[in-house]
């Protein structure tokens, strides 16, 4: 049987498919392109460009690949976007997520994996944050999510599917062999900007807020690396083939790090000091965001292997060397 990856043609989504290759899983991927690249999808792998919404063009998918499970990654993903343009966001994350869904009940299809996010806590959840503290987002984007969740734990309950949510953290890092990594201009994690300001490829690092309540006075994040994010939806894929029940689970590592020794990790790994301005805190960032990872460990036996803050700087500063330097080739046709 097929994995069909929505938005694999994208940063996470494209890890995923990686994974999932590397484990012998076949699997196609449903992409609009409209923030994914043609070129983040290896060329044996089927892609279907269209709109998860695009109900018949999934149906037919469905059908045309054998498709027993999904994993959905197509969303919205940048808050402070979603702030300004929520019925965008309502839209693209949340009746997409419904549509998707009612799709797959009606054409039998079991196993899902979500992709959801840790800013379905909101502004400040206890550190480290179990699964079971209470969802209060702070975005539109975060709202966006926990009601997809609502949903998909109600279509779980009523049509017999069974389902992995799990709430990312923060990601960064790119594929070791440099197959896949961030490949928008306008991507906005911190780790991503750090290296292309480091690389000269970017605007000075900006750190929004110094004052705030932590250690050193800037945001602390529990980042984790976009390859054991991707482990950790094989992990989930393969919970669901065992029939072991549906999950909601954090993905992070369980301990952070500040915007300062984010800068001190770029800094050592590129042997020079990161050029960086100081300026006031953003609001609607949580000042600290840290997973309590302890659930995702017990129940998929998910072990991660890139814990390791320059290991993953320094795998997105390759990457952003590599993509700059690179002759993109020309990608041959595939079929719908």
């Amino acid at each position: 049987m097929t994995v069909l990856v929505t938005g694999g043609a994208g940063y996470i989504g494209s890890h995923m498919v990686l994974a999932l290759r590397d484990a012998g899983e076949p699997v196609v991927v449903l992409d609009n392109l409209s923030t994914g690249f043609r070129e983040a999808v290896p060329a044996d792998v089927p892609l279907v460009i269209g709109d998860v919404g695009d109900n018949a063009l999934l149906m037919r998918t469905l059908g045309q690949h054998g498709i027993d499970a999904v994993a959905h990654f197509a969303a919205r993903i940048v808050a402070p976007e979603s702030v300004r343009d929520p019925l965008g966001y309502y839209a693209a994350n949340t009746l997409r997520t419904h549509g998707l869904l009612e799709t797959l009940v009606a054409a039998n299809v079991k196993r899902f994996i979500f992709s959801s996010t840790a800013a379905v806590y909101g502004m400040a959840p206890p550190t480290p944050t179990p699964e079971s503290a209470p969802c209060d987002p702070a975005s539109p984007y975060g709202a966006s999510k926990a009601m997809s969740e609502r949903i998909l734990r109600d279509v779980g309950a009523a049509y017999g599917m069974s389902y992995v949510v799990l709430r990312y953290f923060n990601v960064a890092g790119a594929d070791a062999a440099m197959r896949a990594g961030q490949r928008s201009p306008a991507a906005s994690n911190l780790i991503t900007l750090a290296v292309r300001a480091a690389l000269g490829i970017g605007p000075k690092l900006q750190i929004m807020g110094t004052d705030l309540p932590t250690p050193d006075g800037t945001g602390v994040r529990d980042y984790i690396h976009v390859s054991d994010l991707a482990d950790a939806h094989v992990a989930a894929l393969r919970h669901l083939r065992e029939d072991r029940g549906s999950l909601t689970l954090n993905c992070g590592y369980g301990h952070g790090y500040s915007v300062r020794e984010v800068v001190d990790a770029v800094n050592r790994v590129t042997g020079k000091p990161l050029p960086v301005v100081e300026g006031p805190r953003r609001e609607g960032d949580p000042y600290v965001s840290i997973a309590d990872a302890t659930l995702i460990r017990a129940k998929l036996g998910w072990k991660p292997s890139r814990d390791n803050i320059d290991l993953v700087v320094d795998h997105a500063l390759r990457w952003e060397r590599m993509l700059r330097g690179e002759r993109m080739p020309m990608i041959e046709k595939r079929r719908a």
